[in-house]
């Protein structure tokens, strides 16, 4: 497969269908391989992959070095308050010193939008956007899309409600790019204030009624309140949010039946999602995006591995 970014996976944009499809073939078939424990173990036998991760993160940080040491990389994970980063070290220095030691890949999650690609022209290492900003989650729209696909034998043609905080979300970003790129409908559905005012032209439709929003939809994708990044004032409060935009089962029941219920977590239950719908084991997928998370990444990294600069 051609790569249309050449050494770096930065974002979603400028992915064809058929670029999305062979990541999504590749990780498919290492979601069979890791239920059956038998992944290729030396395929990335030494090579060096570090993760640096600027923002707190469980499931994504621990999900890359899985898919790492299930490939046989050696995996470092830099903790970002006890390195030189907590002594006044900019990003670029880092990045560097990272350089120096010649790592192969490097993984990194940043709070400024552009973080990544500031690294990838910097660095000989193949850099993997793990989160930057509110820019692009690469992984994760992919992850969410092998959920997707699993399910339902394809992507095309289905109806997809992302619903919440979309105006601070690379979740939204990433995943409103994959799936207008595979033929999906996208529906936002949020109040006005967490809904971008741009949000049409990435080709994603508004809707500030949960109700009218989830009616008849395919697949349910609800996202966390990132308080961490609002100003005060954009939402009444947590209980007020919920009445109004909160998944619950009678809402839930709007959608098609056995429509799918997603969140890429933390999960704020009673918050955006009632415990009822999240731990609903006919609907909810949560748990198996962790799963496909780990496939995922092992397929990126296996393919961005292969196209490293050499020295």
């Amino acid at each position: 497969m051609d790569n249309p970014f050449g050494q770096h996976f930065l974002g979603i944009e400028g992915l064809s269908p058929h670029h999305i499809e062979s990541l999504l073939d590749r990780a498919d078939n290492y979601a069979l391989l890791n239920r059956s424990r038998k992944t290729p173990r030396t395929l990335l036998r030494e090579r060096t992959l570090i993760t640096l991760f600027f923002e707190n993160s469980t499931r994504t940080r621990t999900s890359f070095e899985l898919a790492g040491k299930r490939l046989g990389a050696d995996v470092i994970n830099m903790s970002v308050s006890t390195s030189s980063v907590s002594k006044g070290e900019t990003l670029l220095d880092t990045a560097y010193t990272l350089n120096a030691m010649r790592a192969d890949l490097l993984v990194i999650r940043h709070s400024h939008s552009g973080a990544p690609a500031l690294l990838a022209q910097k660095v000989d290492a193949s850099v993997i956007n793990a989160g930057d900003g509110m820019h692009e989650h690469p992984t994760q729209a992919l992850l969410d899309a092998l959920t997707i696909r699993r399910h339902y034998g394809t992507l095309s043609g289905l109806t997809v409600a992302i619903c919440g905080d979309i105006l601070h979300s690379r979740v939204a970003r990433s995943n409103i790019l994959l799936l207008n790129t595979m033929g999906c409908k996208v529906r936002v559905i949020g109040p006005p204030t967490l809904l971008p005012l741009t949000i049409t032209k990435m080709g994603a439709t508004p809707y500030y009624s949960m109700d009218e929003g989830i009616k008849d939809v395919d697949v349910i994708m609800m996202l966390r309140m990132q308080k961490e990044r609002m100003q005060a004032g954009l939402v009444p409060s947590s209980r007020e949010y919920f009445r109004f935009f909160g998944l619950d089962r009678r809402r839930l029941n709007l959608a098609k039946p056995g429509a799918l219920v997603m969140h890429p977590g933390p999960l704020n239950r009673g918050v955006e999602i009632d415990s009822n719908v999240a731990d609903d084991p006919a609907q909810s997928v949560i748990q198996e995006q962790v799963e496909m998370g780990v496939a995922v990444r092992m397929a990126v990294l296996e393919k961005f591995s292969q196209i490293k600069a050499q020295p």
